[in-house]
């Protein structure tokens, strides 16, 4: 195991934002053993210390006691509460950024290795750690247990966390401590427990152990389906699945996403536009595109932000490329300065038949201009779409949208986030 500068961190508070799952399974067990549930300010000081000292201190319990409400907590949590979690928004950002410095990583934790290995593993985190030391026997020394942590020889390291345990624990090994106040902990607290170096938010974790280190790319998705095939709702879903996972995500459109964008939108969609023609529309799209691109998608991306595009230059190509019968390869001619290259990582594709997918998009509202055309235009649509994924089957995610909304969006889910843990994985 290397030497090199090692930065352990803490778990909850820390890389999760962990008081849903926690909270519920303290309340779950104090009403099984028949106390009143505690208050909000009780609750918040569960998150850090060991469980059978929070129900001996906080609540009064006898170690006995204490350690059956341990069992029963637990019950809850490695079924439900482990998963009731959310992963900092940034955190992923600074993990990569300090494995491109070089740095070695690590966690230290007053949990269980079951559910702390359980809960890296669901968000796509344990890949970044070469180190995972975790309380034993109902005991979270965090000295010990950091210098279980470190390999022999190591000279610089350092401790990261939200809690007071975390900055004395650091100390007491003999190791530097930031102490990151968007956690549970509060700023007066881990200064005065003896924290070296304060952190606001995640990303500033990067900017504090690496300065200068040159930041990690995002990523570019989109999703694409006939009007009518669910793609609201699932990108609704998948939009909540990202940020729990902790990506930095920026929702936008097309045609929109930018204030010149949007104005061209309203120009494409409008009913009263039935002379526009075909070259007219491409145009226009391309045009709104090329704002996009280069004033939301590329500096996003640059930043190491998740872009989520509703709709991309797919649309035009199946929809006038298609539905038009300008040909796709024109279209994708005419976007060729429009997005310079910029394409998505990955396009999920919700597959569903025109006929279909136009019955429900009419069932709900008055459809727009390019809604009222003719069943052969749809048609023509939907086989733009193929021909797309047959030229490119490595961009697309093909999905069928005739199924149940839940069961979608898990295969939509599961195929997006095992794209972007492959991108993460080649900094």
């Amino acid at each position: 195991m290397s030497t090199g500068t090692w930065v352990l961190f803490d778990l909850d508070g820390t890389l999760t934002q962990s008081e849903e799952g926690i909270w519920n399974c303290a309340r779950y067990a104090l009403g099984k053993m028949g106390y009143a549930e505690p208050d909000a300010a009780t609750l918040r000081k569960f998150i850090g210390p060991p469980l059978v000292w929070s129900f001996q201190e906080l609540i009064g319990m006898s170690e006995e006691q204490a350690i059956r409400a341990q069992g029963i907590y637990r019950e809850r949590y490695n079924t439900l509460g482990l998963l009731e979690n959310r992963v900092y928004p940034g955190i992923r950002y600074a993990l990569r950024c300090l494995k491109k410095a070089g740095m070695h990583l690590g966690v230290v934790t007053g949990k269980p290795e079951n559910a702390t290995r359980r809960i890296l593993e669901h968000f796509g985190l344990i890949g970044f750690f070469e180190q995972i030391v975790c309380a034993t026997d109902n005991k979270a020394d965090k000295e010990q247990m950091i210098r279980k942590a470190l390999p022999e020889g190591v000279t610089d390291a350092w401790m990261v966390g939200d809690r007071k345990y975390d900055m004395e624990g650091g100390r007491q090994a003999g190791i530097h401590t930031l102490g990151v106040t968007y956690g549970y902990g509060s700023e007066e607290e881990l200064t005065e427990s003896g924290a070296e170096k304060l952190a606001r938010s995640p990303r500033e974790i990067a900017e504090v152990l690496c300065p200068g280190t040159e930041g990690v790319s995002g990523a570019f998705l989109s999703m694409e389906g006939l009007d009518g095939s669910g793609k609201g709702t699932q990108l609704e879903r998948l939009q909540d699945t990202l940020e729990r996972y902790g990506y930095e995500l920026v929702m936008t459109r097309e045609p929109g996403g930018t204030p010149i964008s949007e104005k061209i939108r309203g120009i494409l969609l409008d009913r009263e536009n039935v002379g526009m023609t075909d070259e007219t529309e491409v145009l226009l799209y391309a045009a709104a595109r090329a704002q996009l691109v280069r004033e939301v998608i590329r500096p996003a991306v640059r930043d190491g932000k998740v872009v989520l595009c509703d709709r991309f230059v797919d649309s035009s190509a199946a929809y006038q490329g298609g539905g038009r019968q300008l040909g796709i390869e024109r279209i994708m001619e005419i976007n060729r300065p429009a997005v310079d290259g910029t394409m998505p990582d990955l396009t999920v594709y919700l597959d569903i038949d025109h006929r279909k997918s136009l019955e429900r998009r009419m069932a709900v509202s008055e459809p727009d201009r390019m809604e009222m055309e003719a069943d052969s235009f749809h048609a023509r649509v939907e086989e733009g779409y193929h021909k797309l994924i047959a030229m490119d089957p490595g961009r697309f995610a093909v999905v069928n949208a005739e199924g149940d909304r839940d069961g979608i969006a898990a295969e939509i889910a599961e195929k997006v986030l095992a794209r972007l843990r492959m991108l993460e994985m080649e900094d």
